[in-house]
């Protein structure tokens, strides 16, 4: 389970159930209407998420920073990042086969966070994907 910390959730929740087809199991709200903890069940587990608790130390990535991404699998990837991107997120990587068997892209939400979306193409052996990386670095990246 993974427990994420966003600056609006009632938003964040909004579009992970419209985008990504996340269900909301329950969500505690504070008096004053902030999201102290939500969880919500989405590609065979559960994201936990808040609002920010900067004075417990729980806030949200700032600009640009990263040091994770969310990966979901779901059953039309193209699907789910077009929906995605018409909500508000923004494209960082776009839908394609990948060597390891596959079709993903990576956007960035609403809130910030990276996720790598996914629909699985082809089961590819650890040997197999090995292969096909050596290959794939061997070849240049066409230009732009």
């Amino acid at each position: 389970m993974t427990e994420i910390v966003v600056p609006d959730a009632k938003a964040s929740i909004a579009f992970y159930v419209a985008a990504f087809g996340a269900v909301e199991d329950f969500r505690l709200v504070e008096p004053s209407g902030k999201v102290g903890h939500a969880q919500l069940s989405l590609g065979g587990t559960r994201l936990m998420l808040s609002d920010p608790y900067p004075e417990h130390g729980v806030a949200p990535p700032p600009d640009g920073v990263r040091s994770m991404r969310l990966h979901l699998y779901v059953e039309d990837v193209d699907a789910v990042v077009t929906r995605a991107l018409a909500m508000g997120a923004v494209l960082t990587q776009p839908v394609k086969d990948q060597f390891y068997g596959d079709r993903s892209g990576t956007i960035t939400d609403i809130a910030g966070h990276a996720w790598n979306i996914a629909s699985r193409r082809e089961v590819v052996s650890p040997a197999e994907m090995q292969r096909r990386w050596d290959a794939m670095m061997q070849t240049p990246e066409p230009a732009a």
